[in-house]
């Protein structure tokens, strides 16, 4: 990916000159999505070059059967693939009867695009020469916030001389996914209709028999006046469209204006789809394109208030802190608590499934402090819906009596992750879970969810780690043995201390807990109990577990470790590597790395940083010291959490270089990937490094706590917190804290180590 093509922008990402060697990268970059639908930035004509075609429906997927050399008992039977969906945006460009292909194109004199993160329009020009004649293109198009259902796109053609052109906006189902285990079919298609200026396929998948509605409509015009209504083409069995036929004069622009997008059976019944998409058209068929450009603008405005972190003095990061917020508003709007946050949201296929424990590690925390309390409680009543098919996941395993493991990768709440490594040992995930609900309570001040659905969900994963540990006379403690911890390059180690760290915290939260509601609620307590079969001995053996559990540790360097016999490896620092060897999951064997000490993203640390009040700063300092070096930050989730750490420890230098790592990791490209799609749950730990990285947020004593440690080039920075359902306006300098809160109550608020009592607005010198 060539970077100079990018320039920076703090409202845009922008492309400028052509480099089809891009194109993949700038089909994720410049994705689109409205949290109900999304799509790569694709183009609307014809494209023969490299092209990743991509377009997705929140919450449909398909079972693909697991494919492995070596069965084990307890695999999944499948992996949900995240489906690409029927392609509405296709259209056929004929010049003079060619077919338009910018791979073709003589001669290619401009090319622009750009995404303008304010309003979530996608705009494209070029001008090229194909068969002697000059062609600019300018189309915009956009998902609308205010319209789940709608995507809405303008195409205009301009020529230097007289021709012939044909445009055929067409909706194609003839598509396949980016990577299959098997090459399945995915859908089957039931009708096609056409008629007037609107076309409708209804497709429904294989297996899962989720049904979607694809519609379309299209009008043409010339210099603003709208012209003749188009015929209908029915293209084989898998497209159907329309053809617009039209004398084109030299220097006059034709527009085709077409709007289309999805319904669904998530949403409504099946035999009423066709009535909803046509009712979708209806709504907006007198609408121009610059009315509903409006509403989108006016949705994001919305959106931004709220969202928008704003920082002075460095271009750079605040270009990349504004596409990740971007990215993950348009992945995630809250609205449907049956959706969840996958990893490539709408921009890409690749790792399957909706939800993986970043939603509960990283993902939570963003939407808590930046939309109301009822987004976050609608991702954790998510996990609440899942709890039964948790036990089955892990009665698969061997466990009973209502023992609840969480799975890895999910659509419906069964596992469907298929290395074993991963689906029987990275069992960490399980504790992610319990802690988020812990991180909302204590967040929001909620008491209302422990009861009605957090402690059921919580004894599921007590009753887990009960089962899962299991007693060492040797060491005289109870371990864990044969998992995988977050660092997913050591994998069947013992008693990783992460792993052992937080199903201990688990345990003696969940006896906290069901304590405590039995003293504040008793008729909750007893409801609870009786629901989930909750036996009183269970209680004493969390206690005795969780106060004996083994953490590994080496008393020489005064650290944790990792796991077991982690000393036993050569401890070569990671900035000693051959730079050519770099990064090692693309240049080493799996055995070398596992042999290795090269950590693949934040565990020890990952812990102390979940769990930061249990340690004094002197304990995590020295664990930094010695992990961090060996950290490789081979995946996504890294960068934000070491960030988070630097910035507490006073390693400013360090923190920003993470922080830039991963606020800009799609952007630059860092892991040359990004051509398969973006990495929207690490995004929030982008927003996280900043919010508690250099603002140092965190809740203590009830209360709202910052301990600012701005970045030398950062001249100012601004955000707005929601804080049990009070707004907070923060802006910070490198000598000044400014407040404001929308409340006449007094407000406590802690900064730098010091409480203050207000009202509405407070202002402090850090100096």
């Amino acid at each position: 990916m060539n970077l100079e093509n990018y320039p920076q922008h703090p409202w845009k990402i922008i492309e400028e000159g052509w480099n089809k060697e891009n194109t993949k990268a700038s089909e994720s970059i410049f994705s689109l999505g409205n949290g109900a639908m999304g799509q790569r930035a694709n183009f609307e004509e014809d494209y023969s070059g490299s092209s990743f075609q991509g377009s997705y429906v929140g919450g449909v997927y398909y079972p693909d059967k697991t494919r492995v050399g070596w069965w084990k008992n307890g695999y999944p039977e499948y992996f949900a693939k995240v489906l690409n969906a029927p392609n509405w945006i296709g259209l056929h460009l004929k010049v003079n009867g060619e077919q338009f292909d910018l791979n073709k194109a003589e001669k290619i004199s401009a090319f622009y695009r750009e995404l303008d993160m304010k309003t979530g329009l996608y705009t494209r020009k070029f001008t090229a020469i194909f068969n002697g004649t000059t062609i600019s293109v300018e189309s915009k198009r956009f998902l609308s916030l205010a319209r789940p259902k709608l995507g809405v796109l303008e195409y205009s053609i301009t020529t230097d001389q007289a021709v012939k052109i044909e445009l055929q906006p067409y909706i194609d189902a003839g598509i396949t996914n980016h990577d299959s285990n098997w090459d399945d079919q995915f859908w089957a298609i039931d009708q096609k209709v056409g008629s007037d200026n609107r076309a409708y396929i209804e497709a429904h998948t294989l297996k899962t028999n989720f049904s979607v509605g694809t519609f379309m409509a299209a009008q043409l015009f010339e210099a603003g006046v709208e012209l003749d209504s188009p015929a209908t083409q029915k293209e084989g069995d898998q497209k159907i469209g329309q053809v617009f036929t039209h004398k084109l004069k030299a220097n006059t622009p034709l527009t085709l204006v077409k709007l289309g997008g999805y319904v669904s059976s998530r949403n409504y019944p099946k035999n009423s789809l066709e009535k909803e998409a046509m009712g979708v058209l209806d709504e907006v068929a007198e609408l121009p394109f610059s009315s509903l450009l409006e509403e989108q603008k006016k949705a994001w405005e919305n959106i931004w208030k709220s969202a928008d972190i704003t920082i002075a003095g460095d271009v750079k990061a605040q270009q990349a802190i504004r596409f990740n917020i971007f990215q993950l508003n348009q992945t995630y709007t809250g609205d449907d608590a049956g959706l969840n946050i996958g990893p490539k949201g709408f921009t890409g296929e690749k790792y399957g499934g909706s939800t993986y424990w970043d939603t509960e590690a990283y993902c939570i925390p963003f939407y808590m402090a930046t939309k109301n309390q009822a987004v976050a409680r609608n991702l954790l009543t998510y996990r609440y819906n899942h709890l039964e098919r948790a036990i089955e996941n892990a009665e698969k395993l061997g466990f009973s009596k209502g023992a609840a493991l969480y799975p890895m990768v999910t659509m419906n709440g069964e596992e469907c992750h298929n290395e074993w490594e991963i689906t029987f040992e990275e069992i960490h995930r399980n504790s992610a879970i319990a802690f988020a609900i812990y991180n909302y309570t204590r967040y929001t001040g909620d008491l209302t969810y422990i009861p009605e659905m957090g402690l059921e969900v919580l004894i599921g994963i007590a009753r887990f780690w009960c089962q899962r540990t299991s007693f060492s006379k040797a060491k005289n403690n109870y371990v864990i043995l044969g998992v995988t911890g977050p660092n997913e390059y050591e994998n069947n180690v013992n008693n990783n201390w992460y792993t052992n760290y937080s199903a201990q915290w688990c345990m003696s939260y969940t006896a906290e807990q069901l304590t405590a509601l039995r003293k504040s609620s008793p008729k909750d307590a007893k409801r609870i109990e009786q629901k989930t079969n909750f036996q009183e001995k269970e209680l004493a053996q969390w206690e005795e577990k969780a106060k004996n559990m083994y953490l590994p540790q080496d008393d020489s360097r005064n650290i944790v470790l990792q796991q077991d016999g982690f000393l036993d490896k050569e401890l070569v620092k990671a900035a000693d590597l051959n730079p050519a060897e770099r990064p090692i999951n693309q240049h080493w064997s799996w055995d070398r790395i596992l042999r290795s000490p090269y950590i693949k993203q934040a565990d020890v640390l990952q812990g102390m940083y979940f769990f930061e009040e249990h340690f004094d700063e002197a304990t995590l300092r020295r664990n930094y010291a010695f992990y961090e070096p060996l950290t490789v930050h081979e995946s996504s989730l890294s960068p934000c959490v070491h960030s988070i750490i630097a910035a507490k420890l006073g390693e400013s230098e360090a923190a920003y270089a993470f922080y830039l790592q991963t606020a800009r990791l799609d952007l630059d490209d860092y892991n040359t990937e990004v051509e398969e799609g973006l990495h929207i749950t690490s995004m929030a730990g982008t927003w996280m490094s900043i919010v508690e990285g250099f603002a140092g947020m965190r809740v203590r004593k009830n209360c709202l706590s910052f301990n600012p440690q701005l970045p030398k080039a950062w001249d100012t920075l601004s955000f707005k917190i929601n804080f049990r359902k009070d707004i907070y306006s923060i802006v910070m300098s490198q000598d000044r804290f400014e407040c404001t809160v929308n409340s006449n109550a007094e407000i406590s608020i802690i900064v730098a180590e010091k409480k203050h009592v207000f009202t509405n607005d407070l202002s402090l010198s850090l100096s």
